[in-house]
């Protein structure tokens, strides 16, 4: 997990394209999705964190978002 605000935009950048950041999510609701969910682009950047895939963001407890991840979402629903 990578917390926004100890990484600069630049770095940031560079580990989306080079694949080491492929979801992100919110450090308070526990919640993660896709890098393009309109929920996740709206969120503070201090609650926002990344992930190199789902299945770490899952380990640590985060749940799929309702917007971006719907099908997860019915999962993850359907057993909680």
């Amino acid at each position: 997990m990578i917390p926004h605000i100890t990484v600069k935009t630049k770095d940031l950048h560079a580990l989306i394209r080079a694949g080491s950041i492929r979801v992100g999510g919110n450090r308070r609701l526990k919640i993660y999705g896709t890098l393009h969910c309109t929920s996740g682009k709206r969120m503070k950047p201090e609650n926002r964190v990344f992930f190199e895939s789902e299945e770490e963001a899952v380990g640590l407890g985060y749940r799929p978002c309702g917007h971006c991840m719907r099908e997860q979402y019915k999962v993850w629903r359907s057993r909680n």
